[in-house]
């Protein structure tokens, strides 16, 4: 059960996914935070309910943030994939308001999911003002947050990439 702020939107749990979201030939989808102009990442987001499953999770943010839909004939579940990583790290203090008081880390599910080439990005405009699509190493160096790189850079463990 999530508990709620004064303005009647509940707090953050402090359990979220990292999804890397990427092409058969290792091109990175990234998208630029809306609230942190320069702040480019991969698909992020918290648990809404405790009892939320981490891959809902996973569906719903990819499809909020980018409006790909997992799941779908172009994008099977079977392309979400949990890496079975999970980072542990204290939350930013620019976005410590949205958790509980005392609430100062968070645990971070790693997810890889491959989509076709071209595959189409709608955006949320309250949260993201840009994506691209980069070759994954040029994505990790982009990245603001260091799991999020990390976990980029292991994309060749958990995919089969072109050899080049």
């Amino acid at each position: 059960m999530s508990v709620v702020t004064a303005n009647l939107r509940p707090f953050k749990l402090p359990e979220s996914v990292l999804v890397v979201i990427h092409t058969p030939e290792g091109r990175v989808l990234l998208i630029e935070r809306a609230d942190a102009p320069g702040y480019w990442q991969s698909v992020t987001g918290s648990k809404d309910l405790d009892t939320e499953s981490l891959i809902e999770t996973c569906r719903r943010e990819v499809e909020e943030e980018t409006g790909i839909l997992i799941g779908s004939p172009e994008v099977p579940l079977a392309a979400l994939n949990d890496w079975q990583l999970a980072n542990h790290y204290e939350i930013y203090p620019r976005w410590l308001h949205r958790y509980a008081p005392g609430v100062t880390h968070n645990t971070e599910h790693v997810f890889g999911l491959v989509v076709p080439d071209g595959t189409t990005v709608r955006l949320a405009p309250r949260e993201h003002t840009a994506y691209a699509w980069l070759p994954w190493r040029e994505a990790a160096d982009r990245c603001f947050s260091p799991s999020n790189a990390e976990a980029i850079l292991l994309l060749p463990r958990f995919s089969t990439l072109p050899t080049a």
